[in-house]
């Protein structure tokens, strides 16, 4: 305890950091608690190097949450803003545009399974499609690949 109130603006930095890194690679940027105590942390131990804050622990918790406070109200909506602008569109896999030829039938009720890349795959199709079609996958979503025939080149 002694090495953190003697280095208090170097330990504060560092712990701002450390909140700020667990934020964003740990939970994926998705509560902004931890980057907000983070980011205010590390202008509170920048205010104390720089010594326009008093070298205490009280003031360095004062200051620490009510910079919190601030950045709170700040960035709030403007970061829930960022988040909530999500493309919508959907990612091309490796699987799709995969081709093979059926096995067996496919259809809304019968979901045979593919083996492809190591993994069994239940496939997937709204129209029913017959053994021996030319077919190729259009979405894979997990243990899941949905397929629709392949016109005859």
């Amino acid at each position: 305890m002694d090495f953190f109130t003697n280095n208090l603006a170097q330990s504060l930095f560092v712990v701002g950091l450390i909140l700020l890194v667990v934020e964003v690679t740990v939970l994926g940027f998705s509560t902004f608690v931890l980057f907000f105590v983070g980011l205010a942390s590390m202008v509170t131990g920048a205010l104390l190097y720089l010594g326009i804050l008093p070298d205490s622990i009280l003031s360095a918790m004062f200051s620490t949450g009510i910079l919190t406070l601030i950045a709170a109200l700040l960035l709030w909506k403007p970061l829930k803003r960022m988040q909530s602008n999500v493309s919508s569109k959907k990612i091309k896999s490796d699987f799709t545009d995969h081709r093979f030829i059926l096995k067996e039938a496919v259809s809304s009720t019968q979901s045979p399974k593919h083996h492809y890349s190591g993994v069994e795959w239940a496939l997937i199709s709204d129209e029913p499609i017959a053994a021996g079609t030319k077919v190729e996958v259009t979405e894979a979503e997990v243990g899941k690949l949905h397929i629709k025939a392949v016109e005859p080149e």
